[in-house]
């Protein structure tokens, strides 16, 4: 069994070769920085996890995952995410509050556990921040979603998933209810002065700035 240390590792190799979202190789300065230790430290665990298999890594270039260690990586993203969601949903914990209680427990829950919250939970296919769940057998459904800066004037659309997880930000989030679930329209969109203006299905409406818009995706009404 992997241990807490590993699984992190693995985790956030994944989590920045989907950001470069072309799946090659991640520099080890940045996996450093991601996780808050020094380059020599990311490099001796690195060459560890390459003796183990999980990853393939080139000396000076950079890290990627291996089939195993993609593997691996899913099956704790699951953990972690049916995790956020009991959280949210059972313990009744704000969504700004569970990312670090979820790092912590994703590595202390058994398999028959986490069964059993899947089950209560109802099988859900997303977690509170709009990320997709992986199945048990490592599967992601794909979904069609756009930015929310790129919709147009008039455009209806369901926000779905929120990429900044920062705990300031999804504060703000929560107190404009610009949070997966609820239904948009866009009324105006100043790219000059970097404005988007939105309407809720109660027609209340709120403003906000691109920066933040593009944070955001959502899922376009046909």
């Amino acid at each position: 069994m992997a241990t807490s240390t590993v699984e992190n590792y693995i985790k956030q190799i994944y989590a920045l070769q989907y950001e470069q979202g072309d799946g090659g190789l991640v520099g080890m300065g940045d996996l450093a920085v991601a996780l808050g230790v020094t380059p020599g430290t990311a490099t001796s665990m690195v060459k560890s996890l390459a003796r183990d298999k999980h990853v393939e890594y080139t000396p000076r270039v950079g890290v990627a995952l291996s089939e195993s260690g993609k593997s691996l990586a899913l099956h704790v993203l699951r953990r972690h995410r049916l995790v956020e969601l009991f959280l949210v949903k059972i313990l009744g914990m704000e969504w700004h509050e569970i990312h670090e209680e979820a790092e912590t427990l994703e590595h202390a829950i058994s398999e028959r556990v986490l069964a059993k919250i899947d089950a209560l939970l109802g099988r859900p296919k997303v977690d509170p921040h709009g990320d997709s769940i992986p199945s048990p057998s490592g599967v992601i459904a794909e979904r069609n979603l756009v930015a929310l800066d790129q919709c147009d004037v008039g455009r209806a659309a369901t926000i779905s998933r929120i990429e900044d997880q920062a705990d300031d930000f999804l504060q703000y989030l929560e107190s404009n209810r610009l949070t997966p679930g609820h239904e948009i329209e866009v009324v105006e969109s100043d790219r000059h002065a970097g404005i988007l203006s939105l309407r809720f299905v109660d027609g209340s409406q709120c403003s906000l700035g691109f920066p933040v818009a593009r944070k955001i995706q959502v899922e376009l009404h046909d």
